[in-house]
């Protein structure tokens, strides 16, 4: 969005974020065009969401990773609200799942938005798809990091490990 950047920082100020344990989600959305008049609005993205022009990020291939963002609820919200750690929560997971366990409340912003513009595959996501040694590397850290966060917070993170096994 225009602004992002001071619409951030109030943010910031009035949810008193300074005493208070927050953290601020900001919807993702895409584009699957190389050219797009980028929304100058919440207004006019919605508007551009309903053309299907824009799609919430990752929508036709991992719905799960911004699920917890709750779109429909943010396509009226008018006030910041709390949403819930689910599995697969993005970005970055690990961080996720560390101040969730931190007892973080994930508090989505209601005019605020971000748009994922096409680029080529990563190299990190060509070697995913591609090399099943990677996958298997991947997969043995995510298990160590779910370890840690076991020893480091106890009872609390074993959702972690039972949100793994049943996604």
């Amino acid at each position: 969005m225009y602004g992002l950047y001071e619409y951030l920082r109030k943010s910031v100020v009035q949810l008193d974020m300074a005493n208070t344990k927050k953290a601020l989600v900001v919807p993702a959305f895409e584009t699957l065009r190389y050219r797009l008049s980028y929304p100058k609005s919440k207004a006019e993205l919605l508007s551009q969401l309903d053309m299907g022009t824009l799609f919430t990020f990752r929508y036709h291939v991992w719905t799960k990773g911004h699920a917890p963002t709750n779109f429909a609820k943010w396509r009226t919200a008018t006030t910041p609200y709390r949403v819930q750690w689910e599995a697969d929560f993005e970005p970055y997971v690990a961080h996720v799942m560390e101040l969730d366990a931190q007892e973080y409340e994930f508090v989505v912003l209601p005019n605020a938005y971000m748009i994922h513009m096409p680029h080529a595959p990563s190299f990190d996501i060509t070697k995913f798809r591609s090399n099943k040694q990677y996958r298997v590397c991947l997969r043995t850290l995510k298990e160590e990091f779910q370890q840690n966060m076991s020893r480091r917070y106890g009872f609390a993170a074993l959702k972690y490990m039972t949100a793994e096994n049943n996604s």
